[in-house]
C-alpha cells in the first residue's frame, strides 16, 4: 500500500497578534495526511480559530502579526504565496453561514468563488449543479439564500467552497450556531467528502461524541499549545488531561473511566464511539 502524503506540515509556528499580551498559537508543530479526518478540539479561545487561518493563508497574509515558522500546504509555503492561490487548496467554511451569504440566489452565491476565479460563465452551471447534489440542495438553485434554514445555510456555503474544487477542506465549528437537526445534516456531509471523495477534512468542533464517530485524528489545543495529537482512541483516554483544561471525553469513555478508576473493573483500552462501547459492555459485564 501507497504510503499517505503529507499534504499539511507545520513546523515550529509560534503567531501573536498585535496588541495581544500573549501569543495565539505556541510553537505548533502537526502534519495532516492525506484523506485524514481531523478534528481540532479546545475550548473558546485556545487558538483553534487562529490555527485554521494559518493554513488557509489568511496569516500571515491578510492577518498581520508576529508570525513564526513555517506553514506548508501541499509543498506550498503560505508566507510565499498569497490567498487566492491558496484557496484553490484550500476551502473554508465558518461557523455562521450568514456572515459568508450574500447573493440573492442559491445558484448565484455558489458562483461567487467561480467568478473570482475567472471561470466562463457557461463552465459555471454543471460546476454548480454538482456543487449543491453533494450537499443535498439541488433543485435549489433559485431560492434566496437566507429563505432556507440554519442547516441548509450552512449546506450552501459547504457548496460554494466545494465548487472550488479544494483538496482541503477546513470547517470552523459549523455547527455552532445551528439545531440539532441542522447540526446533523453538516456533519454528514463532512464524513460523505471524507468518506467518498477522499477529501482531508479539518474540523474544530465542541461535540466530542461527533469528533469520535467521525475523525480519524484527533488534535487537541489549549492556550495556543498542542496537548494532545493522536487517534481518537489515544486522546480521549486521556481523560485527566482533558477534565485539567476544561473539556470532556465522550460519554462513553467517562463511563469505561469511572468503572476503572472508582469501582476497580479493569480495563485494557477505553471505548470512545458508541459501537465500542457495545462491546466493551458486553466483554465487562460477561466477566
Amino acid at each position: 500500500m501507497a504510503e499517505k502524503k503529507p499534504v499539511i506540515e507545520i513546523k515550529n509556528l509560534t503567531f501573536h497578534y498585535q496588541l495581544q499580551e500573549t501569543p495565539a498559537l505556541k510553537n505548533i508543530n502537526l502534519t495532516i495526511y492525506e484523506g485524514e479526518y481531523v478534528a481540532i478540539l479546545g475550548l473558546n479561545g485556545a487558538g483553534k480559530t487562529t490555527l485554521q487561518l494559518c493554513i488557509n493563508g489568511v496569516i500571515p497574509n491578510m492577518i498581520y502579526g508576529d508570525f513564526e515558522g513555517d506553514v506548508l500546504v501541499n509543498g506550498l509555503n503560505t508566507q510565499e504565496y498569497p490567498t487566492r492561490e491558496l484557496a484553490k487548496i484550500v476551502g473554508v467554511v465558518f461557523d455562521n453561514p450568514e456572515f459568508q451569504l450574500t447573493q440573492t440566489s442559491v445558484a448565484e452565491e455558489v458562483a461567487l468563488g467561480l467568478e473570482n476565479l475567472g471561470i466562463p460563465t457557461e463552465e459555471m452551471h454543471p460546476i454548480i449543479d454538482e456543487a449543491l447534489e453533494i450537499v443535498g440542495m439541488d433543485g435549489l438553485q433559485e431560492r434566496s439564500p437566507f429563505a432556507l434554514s440554519g442547516g441548509q445555510q450552512q449546506r450552501l456555503a459547504i457548496a460554494s467552497a466545494l465548487a472550488m474544487k479544494p483538496e482541503i477542506f477546513v470547517m470552523d465549528e459549523p455547527t455552532s450556531n445551528i439545531d440539532p437537526i441542522g447540526k446533523e445534516e453538516v456533519i454528514a456531509v463532512a464524513a460523505k467528502l471524507n468518506k467518498e471523495k477522499h477529501m482531508t477534512v479539518i474540523l474544530a468542533e465542541h461535540e466530542v461524541e461527533v469528533i469520535a464517530q467521525f475523525a480519524d485524528h484527533v488534535v487537541v489545543i489549549h492556550e495556543g499549545e498542542i496537548v494532545l495529537d493522536g487517534t481518537p482512541n489515544e486522546v480521549f483516554s486521556q481523560v485527566e488531561t482533558l477534565e485539567k483544561i476544561g473539556l470532556r471525553p465522550p460519554q462513553v469513555t467517562e463511563f469505561a473511566y469511572k468503572l476503572d478508576h472508582e469501582y476497580g473493573v479493569d480495563i485494557k483500552e477505553y471505548p470512545v464511539r458508541i459501537d465500542d462501547a457495545e462491546k466493551f459492555a458486553l466483554q465487562t459485564f460477561k466477566k
